[in-house]
């Protein structure tokens, strides 16, 4: 058998290795347009960024080693040019010598991955300007911003690479701006979670310009001009575009393979695209989200590594091995902080019409008493009547990592909130504590699913009207720091001896700091006679972040009109 695969890194890689080691007689060519057929595309921020200071950490293979472990033909610098599914051939061309040339399959894979999107702006294609995608780009980003005497950076696209991006950059001592065309950083999570982060981005200096858009560059002597819809500019050194990525099917449709609603290469459950003998994997593939249904393409290296395993599985054993989708677990450092998600965010499922309950909690990533506990905040999504986890955000500092990997494998195996209450987790002071910030967020909603704790949301402050009872339970000092316009103040510990105080007819409002002070109050209400009591979820932290960042990105919405 003859296979060939069509790009390297995580997916192609994955595939190739993967088929040597179940068939050791085959013939297998790798074809990669770049110079490296594996490398950590994760890691390029934080070469630019000198947090890593040895380029060759971030080769995981050469083209030399893996040929020489596994005997496969890789051919750096090489690009296939089109796919003849019909005679089972491809052209490729060597990018170094020009000369083109055709090749037979018996078996095909295609991982093409994503290609950076780059609108055609005014300007787009002056010095200075440039995407993030390769260890091409960047070695051109890292040679330019050490020879050039860069002291201004703008970031266009507050994603995942574009906040590490703005980190790296900040942390070289660059002024760093960062443009987004959406009212909040990172798509993937919910606009509660992004503001936190947001306000956390703005505490180390760097100016965040949401709902704010790029309509083109210019030059001013050596320095760039950003020019913004609002009609300002912003002055640069360097502009990092990190706009996001779309699937590369080129080679796709011509070859005259199906593409999916997502623009993808659509494939079915044995990662098999619509030519029996074309199989696909990684960022340029699209497939069924298992929660919604809905066709989505993802762009992590995990997923692409565990298709590409069970792609070869399917090519030499014969659609064995079924993939079952991706919930799109992820997360980034930014800055002090770090923030996780997986599964599908609450503006996602109202958007799919799936009905669900959302529960935030606040808790310390390890004992109180053990120096350095840190808060998280956690944000959950499940369903009403049966409990499922849809989703899970966190924003926070240590610790965040592994709550994200417990909450991912329950949304993955399609299982409850229940499950997060008899969560078995490994415990000492300074890892976590007797009640995991996981297991609260299971208590929490398991209380809500039982309706012991009735909540609205920080943007449902229309719900109180002017003849309710709005309450702060909060310490008189905290109140008098801070509070929702509106409250009253009566501290949770008073409550049994001023219940006198609250008309009990009366629909009735309550907050706390987090959430936990909020629910006890509401519990001795509801058992001494008081039958409407609701208590603000995430209470006065998450309340405070969104509406000032909601407030912020409208005044510069209504700017930018």
């Amino acid at each position: 058998m003859k296979y060939i695969i069509v790009g390297a890194v995580a997916g192609g890689a994955s595939t190739a290795a993967r088929l040597r080691r179940l068939d050791e007689h085959a013939e297998i060519i790798i074809f990669e347009k770049g110079a490296y057929i594996s490398y950590a595309n994760c890691g390029l921020p934080y070469y630019i960024g000198n947090v890593i200071t040895d380029r060759n950490k971030l080769f995981v293979q050469t083209a030399d080693a893996f040929n020489q472990r596994f005997n496969i033909d890789v051919r750096v610098q090489t690009e296939v040019m089109s796919v003849n599914a019909e005679e089972h051939t491809i052209t490729a061309k060597n990018l170094v010598s020009g000369k083109e040339y055709t090749e037979h399959y018996d078996k095909l894979v295609l991982s093409p991955g994503a290609e950076p999107i780059r609108p055609p702006l005014p300007g787009i294609t002056n010095e200075g300007i440039f995407t993030l995608r390769n260890v091409k780009d960047t070695d051109f980003i890292k040679a330019y911003v050490d020879k050039k005497s860069v002291k201004k950076a703008v970031v266009i696209g507050a994603g995942f690479i574009g906040l590490e991006m703005a980190e790296n950059l900040h942390g070289l001592g660059l002024e760093v701006s960062v443009i987004e065309m959406g009212n909040q950083i990172l798509a993937p999570v919910d606009f509660p979670i992004a503001a936190m982060v947001q306000q956390h981005i703005r505490s180390k200096g760097v100016d965040l310009f949401l709902n704010n858009a790029v309509t083109g560059f210019e030059k001013n002597g050596e320095k760039l001009l950003v020019n913004l819809k609002t009609g300002n500019s912003l002055e640069a050194d360097v502009v990092i575009l990190s706009i996001g990525v779309k699937p590369d099917t080129r080679l796709a449709v011509g070859a005259g393979l199906e593409i999916g609603e997502a623009r993808g290469i659509k494939v079915n459950e044995y990662l098999q695209t619509s030519n029996p003998d074309i199989y696909a994997v990684g960022d340029a593939i699209e497939f069924a989200n298992p929660i919604t249904g809905q066709s989505l393409v993802t762009y992590l290296a995990g997923p692409a590594n565990k298709q590409g395993r069970i792609c070869a599985n399917n090519i030499v054993l014969g659609n064995v091995q079924k993939y079952n989708g991706s919930i799109n677990t992820a997360i980034v450092k930014v800055f002090d902080m770090t923030v996780a998600a997986a599964g599908t965010a609450v503006k996602h499922l109202k958007a799919a019409n799936i009905k669900h309950i959302v529960s935030t909690t606040h808790n310390g990533a390890h004992a109180g008493y053990y120096p350095g506990a840190g808060q998280m905040t956690i944000q959950i999504a499940f369903d009403p009547e049966s409990g499922q986890l849809y989703s899970a955000q966190i924003a926070g500092y240590e610790g965040v990592d592994k709550r994200i990997d417990l909450l991912s494998s329950i949304i993955k195996r399609k299982s409850t909130i229940y499950e997060l209450i008899e969560l078995e987790h490994a415990y000492a002071p300074p890892f976590s504590s007797a009640k995991d910030p996981v297991n609260m967020a299971g208590f929490v909603a398991e209380n809500i699913m039982l309706e012991r704790l009735k909540i609205f949301y920080w943007n449902e402050m229309d719900q109180i009207k002017s003849d309710d009872i709005f309450i702060d339970v909060r310490r008189e000092d905290e109140y008098q720091k801070g509070r929702i316009e509106g409250a009253i103040n009566i501290p949770v510990d008073e409550m049994r001896n001023r219940l006198n105080e609250i008309p009990k007819k009366k629909n009735i409002f309550i907050y706390c700091e987090a959430g936990l002070r909020g629910y006890l109050a509401q519990r001795i209400l509801l058992q001494n006679g008081f039958t409407s009591v609701k208590n603000l979820s995430g209470g006065y932290k998450l309340w405070k972040a969104s509406t000032e960042e909601r407030d912020f990105a409208e005044v510069l919405h209504l700017s930018n009109a």
